[in-house]
């Protein structure tokens, strides 16, 4: 004799989605805990910043170097420059003297304004991405 287990009623099919069930969904960084927990993502938006200041401070500096430079030369290359006179003053002391000092500040203030511009576009890049 053979016995027969018994059969039991068919089971209802179930479709799998997803192999994990109640899993959530990746957590999306945001460029503010990028910078934080020092990710790659926050070393390039950094180095991005920094690239953007060289950049600026090359910019000014050569500005200002060919500025300083290009003065003497001026004055060697061009001899009536040396002999010219504006009231007691010889206009080449006039021109590094007096001249150079403002042309000088200007330079700072717009490296300094352009800099917090710079640097205030990083932030709205970075608090933007929430």
């Amino acid at each position: 004799m053979t016995s027969r287990a018994p059969r039991s009623a068919p089971t209802q099919r179930v479709r799998v989605t997803s192999s994990r069930r109640g899993a959530s969904a990746p957590r999306r960084r945001t460029a503010t805990s990028a910078l934080v927990e020092q990710t790659e993502v926050g070393e390039l938006y950094l180095r991005g910043l920094l690239r953007a200041q060289l950049r600026l401070a090359l910019a000014v500096l050569g500005v200002v170097a060919t500025t300083l430079l290009g003065l003497p030369l001026l004055f060697a290359a061009v001899p009536a420059t040396r002999e010219l006179h504006l009231g007691p003053l010889p206009f080449p002391w006039l021109v590094l003297g007096v001249l150079l000092y403002p042309a000088m500040i200007a330079a700072a203030a717009v490296y300094s304004r352009q800099a917090e511009r710079t640097e205030r576009r990083f932030a709205d890049i970075v608090t933007q991405e929430r």
